[in-house]
C-alpha cells in the first residue's frame, strides 16, 4: 500500500469480498499518512475495519457510501461521515470525479485464459471506482469465484497485486423465526407467477423466498444474489423467462452467500453482474413486468413515511437501493413494492410510530409507499388518505401498541379519523 499518498481518496471493494489484507496494510502506515479519505459501500466483515481506531483519526477519514458494522462506531464517534446518495447515482458521481477516487482496492479472481480477472462478486461500486482510479491494487484471490459481467480487469491494468487464498465471508441464515415466517408468508401471497424480484438480505427475505418454492417462471433483477435466490435458481423456480431486460439471466450487482452458492455461480453464464448504475436504474427495473421490490424499515409513521437509514439522528446505514427499486417497480406493469418489518424491535419498541424519531431520515416518502407488512398482516396504502393510512397501519401494529397509536391518530387527524371507527 506504499502507492497511497496523504490526501488520497481510497476505495475498498465491499460485500463479502472486502480486501482485508489491503486494509490491514494501509492501517500499518498510519504514522506516515494524513487525511486519507476512505470510501466504501455495503461491507460484510468479521470485525471493525483496521483503520477505524480513534488514534488513527488524523490519518484516516471515513466517507461511507453505505454505513455498515465495520465502520458504524467510528462514524458515530465523529471520525467519519456518510455521503448521502441514491445508489443508482453513485457510479456517475465517481466517474465524474465528484467523488474523486485515486486508489481502488479490489478482491478479484485468478485471471482467465485471456488474462482477465473478475471482481463481479461486488461490482456495485467497485467498477466505477476502478475505472476512475489512477492506481488499482488487487488481492488476486484463488477463492473468489469468476463471475460474468462488466467488472473485469486485465492483469496488465493492475498496478500492484498480492496473491492470496482468502474465501469470501460465508453468509448463511438459519431457519426463519415465527415472526419472519409470518411476514414472508404475507408477502409471498401477493407475488404472482412470472414476477421479477428485488429482494434483500436477512431473515425476512429468506422467509419470503421460502414461500415462493411453488411459484413458476420468476425472474431476478436485484442488488444482492443470496442463498435464498440460489436455491430457487437451482430448483428452476427462477428461470427468468418472463423478463424483458436480460431475459434468461439473473441480474445482480453483488453476491453474498454460502460456499455452495459461490460454487454454483462460478463460471455460470446464466448470471450476469453489473454495477449499481445499471441494476438500480429505475428505467431498466420498470422494463420487467410484475417487478417486485421488497425492502425493510427502521420505523414508519402513520402517514407512510419510511425511515430506513438512521436511528434518530444516528446514521445506521443509508438509502441503498430502496428508493431506486421502490420507484422502478412502481412504474412496472403490474409492479408491487413492499416494506416488510417486525411490528416491534428486539428491545420491544414499536416500529409503527405516530411520528418518526427526531432526526430520523425519510428514505421512502409517503407518496411512494405501497404495501407495508408485519407479522400481523399486509396493508396497501397507495389509494388511501392520511387518516385511512393511519387506520390501516394501526391494524398491523403490535396489539399492545394499538391503543396509544389510535389516540395519536385521533389527535392528529380529528374527525376524519374518528368517522372511520363509526362505519359499520
Amino acid at each position: 500500500m506504499t502507492l497511497v499518498r496523504s490526501g488520497d481518496w481510497v476505495f475498498f471493494q465491499g460485500s463479502t469480498s472486502v480486501p482485508v489484507i489491503l486494509q490491514e496494510a494501509l492501517a500499518r502506515r498510519h504514522e506516515e499518512l494524513r487525511d486519507v479519505k476512505i470510501v466504501s459501500g455495503f461491507n460484510i466483515t468479521k470485525g471493525p475495519a483496521p483503520f477505524c481506531k480513534p488514534e488513527y483519526r488524523d490519518s484516516f477519514v471515513v466517507n461511507s457510501l453505505f454505513l455498515c458494522a465495520d465502520q458504524r462506531q467510528y462514524v458515530a464517534q465523529g471520525y467519519g461521515s456518510l455521503i448521502p446518495g441514491f445508489l443508482s447515482d453513485l457510479p456517475a458521481l465517481i466517474r465524474r470525479r465528484e467523488i474523486p477516487i485515486d486508489v481502488a482496492c479490489i478482491n478479484c479472481s485468478l485471471p482467465d485464459e485471456n488474462g482477465y480477472c473478475s471482481y463481479n462478486i461486488s461490482a456495485d461500486l467497485a467498477q466505477p471506482a476502478v475505472e476512475s482510479a489512477r492506481v488499482v491494487i488487487a488481492q488476486v484471490n484463488k477463492s473468489i469465484p469468476y463471475l460474468y459481467g462488466t467488472a473485469m480487469i486485465h492483469k496488465s491494468d493492475i498496478t500492484a497485486a498480492v496473491e492470496c487464498d482468502d474465501p469470501p465471508v460465508d453468509m448463511q441464515f438459519g431457519p426463519p423465526t415465527e415472526i419472519e415466517a409470518a411476514i414472508g408468508a404475507h408477502i409471498a401471497e401477493e407475488i404472482p407467477d412470472g414476477a421479477t424480484l428485488q429482494i434483500g438480505v436477512g431473515g425476512i427475505p429468506n422467509a419470503t423466498l421460502n414461500g415462493l418454492r411453488n411459484h413458476k417462471h420468476l425472474g431476478l433483477h436485484t442488488e444482492a444474489m443470496t442463498d435464498g435466490v440460489f436455491r430457487l435458481m437451482q430448483s428452476g423456480v427462477i428461470d427468468n423467462s418472463m423478463k424483458k431486460y436480460e431475459p434468461g439471466r439473473s441480474v445482480a450487482s453483488l453476491a453474498l452467500g454460502s460456499r455452495h452458492m459461490y460454487e454454483f455461480i462460478d463460471h455460470n453464464k446464466d448470471c450476469i453482474f453489473y454495477d449499481v448504475g445499471v441494476t438500480n436504474d429505475p428505467s431498466l427495473i420498470r422494463m420487467n413486468p410484475n417487478a417486485v421490490a421488497i425492502n425493510s424499515a427502521i420505523e414508519i409513521d402513520l402517514t407512510g413515511q419510511i425511515c430506513a437509514d438512521s436511528i434518530g439522528d444516528m446514521i445506521f446505514s443509508s438509502v441503498g437501493g430502496q428508493h431506486d427499486f421502490m420507484y422502478g417497480a412502481s412504474l412496472s406493469e403490474g409492479g408491487k413494492t413492499f416494506i416488510a418489518m417486525p411490528s416491534r424491535t428486539a428491545k420491544g419498541r414499536g416500529k409503527i410510530v405516530a411520528h418518526l424519531a427526531p432526526g430520523a431520515g425519510v428514505v421512502t416518502t409517503r407518496f411512494q409507499t405501497q404495501y407495508v407488512v408485519t407479522e400481523y398482516g399486509c396493508v396497501y396504502l397507495r389509494n388511501k388518505n392520511l387518516a385511512e393510512r393511519a387506520k390501516a397501519l394501526i391494524s398491523i401494529a403490535h396489539p399492545d401498541d394499538r391503543e396509544a397509536l389510535d389516540r395519536e391518530a385521533f389527535a392528529r387527524f380529528g374527525y376524519t379519523y374518528h368517522r372511520l371507527s363509526m362505519k359499520p
